[in-house]
């Protein structure tokens, strides 16, 4: 039996994923229809996950040829200072721009695929109870026709012995129930098809939600390792740019891996989604009748209900017995009071029998179901692969990035090893070099320290040939302007002339340097000075 779906068409990605080649392990082009039980159907994917694996090897392979050409084909440090910086510049743009854009892409595609989980479960959870709130229904009303009912006809049919006019309407009330529950019995047992629904929506969020959890972890992965690598390439780093490519390396291989696991599920359920219906009418044709599995997949208003004809006489018999009870209660009571208690019971359970098929002949309408139906499928075959293909394009993407990142590392260590290498090249004796100006500052502070100590000694020594007692007294005052002397002598720049520079702590103006002590200055020789330097230490 078919018929044309208008409420349903499948989306035009899952046409082209549907369309693509299904190969066995013996390299055979098998049938894309959706039978995960066959064999060759399963060898189709373990193929597409072997093809996978291939272009992992070839793009690891490509990398280690790289690498091994970049170790042993080194270029002289003139040409390779500019060429190599702007390779670097360049692959770490490109491997920054499209980690952005694979991490967006993937947080994108793992929400769709979510959401399309999501409208799958929520459709199975509604479904599970409609149908159980079937079997809830026929179950009671057997329940209460069989024992209730038989219950009250007994004891009536004891009270109304005497009266065979009673007693024979008694047996026609007993025939309308055995009426009602042959009509129950022939709806479908749900229970009968083995399948909790509930269940497999309970696994199947189980599955989904460590599938998100998982990919939301590689997206934050992949955007912390393109980060710390673009920290290690700003502080040329080369402890850090090493570990983030060892780990570039691992998230490679994780990439490819969600490639494989993507792309093979987006095929396997384009596969379904393209013909659900001839699927589900496999899966069902030996448990319920094609033609109840057909009403419910398609809910047409040209195909006939068919559960109503057992509702209609379900209905029918229900309305009989209510009349049969109402004639009782009106001409049997006032001569058998003690059966009215009885007949208000019965009265009791076909009023609460007559709600239920109401009940029921609502949830035996196709609409709920079908929509149910409709929901689930355009939640996986919309959003659900839709998802998966943009999850595809964040592990395509990803792996582009991780590869220029691959690539723009070692030329990054190369790099830093020849900067490096030219700073130690450096001559100390250079004038330009920061180091050798250093030294000589250096050196020219401890020649003024030389000097002005000479210049304050020689000034100590002709007072003290002039005024003996004034000279040791100014001698045995202290030696700590001294050494104030010499820190401002050091700040003036190491000037040789200090006569403008005030003796602190003394109280005098400043010395007089005559033309004799100036010769006996410049005299002097360097064991002199280190003679005298070593006495003021002291």
């Amino acid at each position: 039996m078919s018929s044309i779906r208008e409420d349903y068409m499948a989306p035009w990605w899952t046409y082209w994923l549907h369309n693509f080649p299904h190969v066995n392990l013996n390299f055979q082009p098998i049938d894309n229809t959706f039978t995960p039980q066959d064999q060759n159907y399963q060898q189709s994917f373990i193929f597409l996950a072997c093809m996978v694996a291939a272009g992992l090897g070839l793009n690891l392979l490509c990398l280690a040829i790289y690498l091994s050409c970049l170790c042993c084909c080194r270029k002289d440090e003139e040409e390779s200072k500019s060429p190599n910086s702007c390779c670097v510049t360049w692959s770490a743009v490109t491997a920054g721009l499209l980690s952005c854009a694979a991490v967006g892409v993937g947080f994108y595609g793992n929400s769709e695929t979510n959401d399309g989980v999501y409208q799958l479960t929520y459709s199975l959870y509604n479904t599970n109870h409609t149908l159980g709130g079937v079997d809830s229904l026929v179950t009671g009303t057997m329940g209460s026709m069989e024992s209730g009912l038989k219950q009250h006809l007994a004891r009536l049919d004891e009270i109304f012995a005497t009266r065979g006019d009673y007693v024979q309407t008694l047996h026609f009330m007993q025939q309308m129930a055995d009426n009602v529950i042959k009509q129950l019995l022939g709806l479908p047992d749900w229970d009968m098809t083995k399948v909790d629904l509930a269940a497999i929506a309970d696994q199947i969020t189980y599955i989904e939600y460590y599938r998100w959890l998982t990919y939301l972890l590689l997206l934050i992965l992949d955007l912390v390792i393109c980060l710390a690598a673009c920290l290690g390439l700003a502080k040329q780093s080369r402890w850090l740019l090493t570990t983030m490519m060892v780990f570039g390396v691992l998230t490679l291989i994780l990439s490819w891996a969600s490639l494989g696991a993507d792309l093979a599920t987006a095929v396997s359920t384009s596969d379904f989604c393209v013909t659900p219906d001839k699927f589900i009418m496999n899966q069902t044709k030996d448990l319920i009748s094609s033609e109840i599995v057909h009403y419910y997949l398609y809910c047409s208003q040209a195909l006939p209900n068919p559960f109503q004809q057992s509702l209609t006489i379900f209905q029918r018999s229900l309305t009989t017995m209510q009349i049969q009870i109402q004639g009782l209660l009106q001409f049997a009571v006032p001569l058998f009071p003690s059966a009215e208690r009885d007949l208000l019971g019965i009265q009791h359970l076909l009023n609460s029998s007559e709600a239920s098929i109401h009940q029921l002949t609502a949830l035996l309408d196709c609409r709920g179901l079908n929509k149910d139906y409709l929901d689930a499928l355009i939640g996986v075959c919309y959003d659900g692969v839709e998802g998966l293909l943009y999850l595809c394009l964040f592990s395509i993407l990803a792996i582009c990035a991780f590869c220029a990142m691959l690539c723009a590392i070692p030329r990054a260590w190369t790099h830093i090893t020849s900067r490096e290498r030219d700073y130690d090249d450096i001559d100390e004796g250079d004038p330009f070099n920061p180091q050798a100006r250093r030294m000589t500052t250096h050196n020219s502070n401890h020649a003024t320290n030389m000097h002005s100590f000479c210049s304050y000694s020689s000034s100590v020594g002709s007072q003290s040939s002039l005024h003996p007692p004034a000279a040791q007294a100014a001698q045995a005052v202290s030696n700590a302007p001294v050494s104030e002397y010499m820190n401002q002598s050091a700040l003036f720049g190491g000037n040789p002339r200090y006569e403008n520079v005030p003796l602190i702590g003394r109280g005098s103006p400043p010395p007089s340097y005559s033309p004799s002590m100036r010769a006996t200055y410049l005299s002097m020789t360097e064991d002199q000075i280190r003679h005298f330097g070593n006495d003021f230490q002291a």
